[in-house]
């Protein structure tokens, strides 16, 4: 008897099967007591008029796992949706517990081994409830939020009284893992109908015995790019909740879930009634009929004072009251934007002649204004800059453009501009001093008297500027004439290293002064102490005694979507407890990571300040990113993951080949980087002398006076602070030596 029984239903859907199929039988769950049967796959043909009957026979043909189940056509009769597929592979299955399968969906990798742990820790209840994640018709894979309600914490298993709030979640049958007994013991059937889920899932959960859950997206959703659109859809809601109403009757015992259910079902109709009032060309006799049929059974069922106003718009709602309201939204929504129109020209020539009237006032001496990073708030080495400018020349006064979701990381003493309000036009028109690691605005007309400080963001690996003509997949997006536009007004160009310097004169040939003094957003690095890492890793929950492991990769110019390449959740599972994993996306991409949170690993890409971030890691993973010449500065592990080397070198390229000289161990792959963690070759001598020549290479001035170096030379013309006489770097080593990183390390490591 196998553990699992899988049930898959296919009607149409022949470009997904072979993934789906492929999802299940790629599992790695086996039982010790008979590992080649614990996992039977039910592939129900519905009749589908495509080729899903031939895929499944193909699948049954290969693998002995797979069960093949063909039904009949109907074409009369095309309303029946999945149930009545589903009734025949659960009277085919033979395991202990049942799962259910859209065919176009995939269930997650691992997510078999998962769920019968789960299983196994409480005790083999009736129904595990787990969460799932939607895979997009674009290939992108979004996680969700999972409910408070599906949290392990508390008993392992329990019963619906003790999490009800399980009745007010979307009720899709492929979330659940259901013991076959208990199937069999209930005698529970899918209903026909495309919302079958909705009757099936409540009697399932208000007749278990006993419930678990599993925090874990278990199953990815696929969402078609064109999505079923058909109204009858939304109909079919009022006889499933028939269905479970009758059910409810048939048990006294569960009469007191009445109220709860009638509940569900008005914002169920609630919401089906904004979609059908939504769908475009539904007569509107349908329309009316909807509205009918939702007031009809919400007052068949309702419990009289269980629902109050808020659910007044099922129970007396009507099609025409729906139009009048919603005839109301839509003048209120025309005359905002008509309104919007026509103030924003008016306000764009406003700000024109604003900035006109400011290019003729007087430079101010005693105001520098900052950005970074296209105003993503206070950040890099102008941040650096501009709170040595307020220590070291309290004169002027600084100001820092960010947009309002990043005012909180700019400090108290820092004035806040607005990109494209008028103080900041006025800053620009009438400031000495201008500091941004990317372009100002192209509008910026450069006064005599102004002094221009460009920083950069990192020593570059990858190419940039001029460099970039015979890239295609840049070049293309890039306005050359603007950035030699640009580079023109710069008065200083901020360098690292001497490798920054050469590349960054060739790169952006203009007539400023390269100031080769370190890159000043590395300073916090270099006078770190044990305590500030302390307090950091507490403020982000990190255990304290965790080997924490930065994952910071970098952009892909030839790629759209953000490259992961790593399976973050295997990733931390294989790693073990010993190690906590923080993953930061580039700021050009959303959170990877968005829903529920994996074990051992943590999403920091909304973290405001990277080099936080370096500070509490042990190690860094990461690929072309120039972080890996600042995180150098600390002397801490390095490992490359050079997984797409070709692909990036065509479409990007890169000032150097990476892999001749390298700043600690490279892999090409996960498994190659779990090995480099698992074996200590992360940390091991070979490591360290790799490291130990990439930073005497590019971190000749790592002694946390960089930003200091800057201020004296722009802000007080000091001309005597060139770098000279700095102390060995072996002198240099951060104050928070990398201790545990280097603890317990080989003695050798192979090449």
């Amino acid at each position: 008897m196998p553990r699992f029984s899988v049930v898959v239903p296919a009607y149409r859907l022949q470009a997904y099967l072979h993934a789906c199929l492929e999802s299940v039988l790629s599992q790695t769950y086996e039982s010790d007591e008979s590992p080649a049967f614990d996992l039977e796959v039910i592939a129900v043909d519905a009749g589908s008029p495509d080729s899903c009957g031939e895929i499944i026979d193909e699948f049954a043909a290969r693998d002995p796992r797979v069960v093949a189940v063909h039904l009949p056509a109907d074409p009369a009769d095309p309303g029946q949706g999945p149930g009545p597929a589903r009734n025949a592979g659960l009277a085919r299955a033979t395991g202990d517990y049942v799962l259910f399968l859209d065919g176009d969906d995939t269930l997650a990798p691992h997510a078999l081994r998962d769920i019968a742990d789960r299983l196994d820790a409480s005790g083999d209840p009736d129904v595990l409830v787990f969460g799932h994640a939607r895979t997009h018709w674009s290939g992108e894979t979004e996680r969700l939020p999972l409910p408070d309600h599906l949290t392990e914490s508390g008993p392992a298993a329990f019963q619906l009284t003790d999490r009800p709030a399980l009745l007010r979640q979307p009720a899709p049958a492929w979330t659940k893992a259901y013991k076959r007994g208990f199937l069999d013991r209930e005698h529970l059937a899918f209903a026909p109908g495309p919302r079958t889920d909705t009757s099936w899932t409540y009697a399932a959960l208000l007749a278990a015995g006993s419930l678990s859950t599993l925090e874990r997206a278990c199953v990815h959703h696929r969402l078609r790019r064109t999505p079923a659109t058909d109204p009858g859809r939304h109909f079919d809601l009022f006889p499933q909740y028939d269905r479970v109403f009758a059910f409810v009757d048939s048990r006294p015992e569960l009469a007191s879930w009445r109220p709860v259910l009638v509940r569900r079902m008005a914002d169920h109709f609630a919401a089906a009634s904004a979609t059908v009032l939504a769908a475009p060309g539904l007569p509107a006799r349908t329309r009316a009929e909807f509205f009918r049929l939702a007031r009809a059974h919400y007052g068949r069922h309702r419990i009289p004072g269980a629902v109050g106003l808020r659910y007044a718009g099922v129970r007396f709602g009507t099609y025409r009251t729906y139009r009048v309201l919603r005839g109301l939204r839509a003048v209120r929504t025309r005359t905002r934007a008509l309104a919007a129109a026509l103030l924003r020209p008016a306000r764009s020539a406003a700000l024109r002649l604003h900035y006109r009237v400011q290019l003729r006032l007087p430079v101010r001496d005693d105001l520098a204004v900052f950005a970074a990073y296209w105003h993503r708030g206070y950040a890099c080495s102008p941040a650096a800059i501009e709170a040595k400018v307020r220590e070291l020349v309290p004169r002027v006064r600084t100001a820092w453009i960010t947009t309002p979701e990043h005012d909180a990381t700019v400090p108290a003493a820092t004035r806040r501009l607005r990109p494209e309000g008028f103080g900041y036009f006025t800053a620009l028109a009438r400031a000495k001093y201008l500091v941004n690691n990317v372009e100002f605005d192209h509008r910026l007309v450069k006064r005599p008297g102004q002094i221009l400080l460009q920083t950069h963001h990192g020593t570059p690996l990858k190419t940039v500027g001029l460099d970039l003509a015979d890239r295609p997949a840049v070049a293309r997006s890039t306005d050359f004439a603007r950035l030699l536009a640009d580079a023109d007004k710069w008065d200083f160009a901020l360098s690292a290293n001497r490798h920054a310097t050469l590349t960054g004169e060739r790169a952006f040939p203009a007539a400023y002064t390269t100031l080769e003094y370190g890159s000043p957003r590395n300073d916090a690095l270099c006078r770190a102490t044990p305590a500030d890492t302390a307090r950091l890793r507490g403020q982000l929950g990190v255990p304290g005694r965790s080997t924490v492991i930065l994952y910071a990769p970098t952009y892909r110019d030839y790629s759209r979507r953000q490259h992961l390449p790593l399976d973050l959740e295997r990733l931390g599972r294989m790693l073990g407890p010993e190690f906590f994993v923080l993953v930061r996306a580039h700021f050009a991409y959303g959170a990877p990571l968005s829903g529920a949170p994996l074990p051992g690993v943590l999403d920091v890409t909304g973290h405001p300040s990277i080099e936080e971030l370096c500070l509490i890691s042990d190690a860094l993973v990461t690929d072309y990113s120039s972080l890996m010449f600042d995180y150098a500065h600390l002397d801490r592990p390095v490992v490359i993951l050079d997984d797409d080397r070709e692909a990036y070198e065509a479409a990007r390229g890169t000032y150097f080949d990476l892999r001749s000289c390298p700043p600690g161990a490279v892999a090409r792959t996960e498994d190659e980087l779990i090995d480099i963690f698992t074996t200590g070759h992360w940390r091991g001598s070979r490591s360290a002398q790799l490291r130990s020549a990439f930073r005497s290479r590019f971190c000749p001035y790592d002694d946390g006076r960089a930003a200091e170096r800057v201020v004296r030379r722009v802000f007080l013309g000091e001309t005597g602070t060139a770098i000279a006489n700095l102390p060995e770097q072996r002198a240099r080593t951060p104050e928070f030596a990398p201790q545990k990183a280097n603890s317990q390390a080989p003695t050798e490591e192979p090449a």
